[in-house]
């Protein structure tokens, strides 16, 4: 998970944090058993200086949820178990998920080529979308450089000084490719691995050069409202978080320490289709649980979603779908998320029976691999 925080759209602000922000405030868990490790990490969680978190799981015993520390710094306000939160890069999941039904549609292949959808869009200094393949968008295998890492991007949405100024502009995404195009490849197509936001910006595109709607719509049309997940949204250019919801915070800077800042008003359509949608704990787990399944796609089309290429030593990804092997031995599937004061983790095992989705409201501390350790390895 330290990888998937790493990969994740905010992750220049992200660090640890020795003082204490609030002391943590626990609510009392719904019925289920075997949590208490879970519990305890959240706590921990807000001990290293999270604001608050919330969390969710679904086993055999059912449903599970608890909170500790704030929603709001200025209130005192606890988290809440139903706060709606920007789920971030966990976003690549509905969107690999709409173009996987596609294919099985006969729509569209993953071996098609970025140019064949979008042509000409992918091209220039040293980038060809006639070369590169909507799979290896997928699976982050394009070489398409990431450009949340340009260096006026980060200036401009990452930095106190940037992001008041710019919080409530909107970033057409192909502005965002835009942006990618002006640094050379990571490397050729297909011979290496790198996260890149701009490989889902992408997608997106593809699915509205596909369907005629926007990606949004179809994610709403086709995993939301069949699945009635009524905390989950695509937002667009929206700045205004849904109730209930807690206040989102971030340094604002590569440091742990300095003012705290609360950013939970922003156009997340600086994210677009790599991480703009919102969601909440209860929602992702059911979204998850549905997902490996099969309850969202045809068998075929699921195995290729699980079909992976290494990132490091515990991770793999597939196709919008990260496996980890955790300490226990146990392999959770799902992906983590971050934007502007936010960190999430959704993960479930590969049969669906046992899934987690946690949140933090801060983007600088705290270690979701500890939670989803201990809710996984309880045993």
């Amino acid at each position: 998970m330290t990888t998937r925080r790493r990969a994740a759209l905010v992750t220049a602000t992200a660090a640890l944090l020795s003082a204490v922000l609030t002391a943590p405030a626990v609510a009392a868990p719904r019925p289920g058993t075997g949590h208490d490790a879970t519990r305890r990490a959240l706590e921990a969680a807000v001990a290293d200086g999270v604001p608050g978190a919330t969390a969710t799981a679904r086993d055999a015993h059912g449903a599970w949820s608890a909170t500790a520390g704030a929603g709001d710094l200025s209130t005192g306000r606890p988290r809440s178990d139903r706060d709606h939160y920007r789920v971030g890069s966990i976003t690549k999941t509905f969107v690999a998920t709409v173009v996987l039904q596609l294919e099985a549609e006969g729509r569209l292949s993953l071996d098609d080529t970025v140019d064949r959808w979008l042509p000409a869009l992918v091209r220039g200094n040293g980038h060809d979308g006639t070369r590169i393949t909507l799979r290896q968008l997928l699976n982050h295998t394009s070489g398409i450089a990431n450009y949340t890492a340009d260096e006026e991007f980060g200036r401009r949405y990452f930095t106190a000084a940037g992001f008041f100024a710019h919080r409530y502009d909107t970033l057409a995404p192909r502005r965002a490719v835009a942006i990618a195009l002006r640094h050379r490849p990571d490397f050729e197509p297909g011979t290496s691995w790198n996260y890149s936001n701009t490989n889902y910006v992408l997608a997106g595109l593809v699915i509205e050069k596909a369907t005629g709607r926007p990606y949004g719509e179809e994610v709403r049309r086709r995993i939301i409202q069949p699945l009635g997940l009524r905390a989950t949204s695509v937002p667009g250019t929206r700045a205004e978080m849904p109730r209930p919801s807690s206040r989102a915070y971030s340094k604002l800077a590569e440091t742990a320490t300095g003012p705290t800042y609360d950013v939970t008003r922003l156009n997340p359509s600086l994210a677009h289709a790599a991480g703009e949608m919102i969601s909440g704990s209860d929602d992702l787990t059911r979204f998850y649980t549905a997902l490996l399944r099969g309850r969202l796609l045809p068998a075929r089309q699921l195995a290729e979603m699980t079909t992976t290429v290494p990132m490091d030593e515990r991770t793999d990804y597939g196709l919008g779908l990260m496996r980890t092997r955790l300490s226990c031995g146990v392999n959770v599937w799902g992906h983590g998320g971050g934007i502007h004061g936010s960190t999430s983790e959704a993960v479930a095992t590969r049969d669906g029976r046992h899934a987690l989705a946690l949140n933090f409201n801060g983007d600088w501390s705290g270690d979701v691999e500890a939670v989803v350790e201990a809710e996984f390895c309880r045993d």
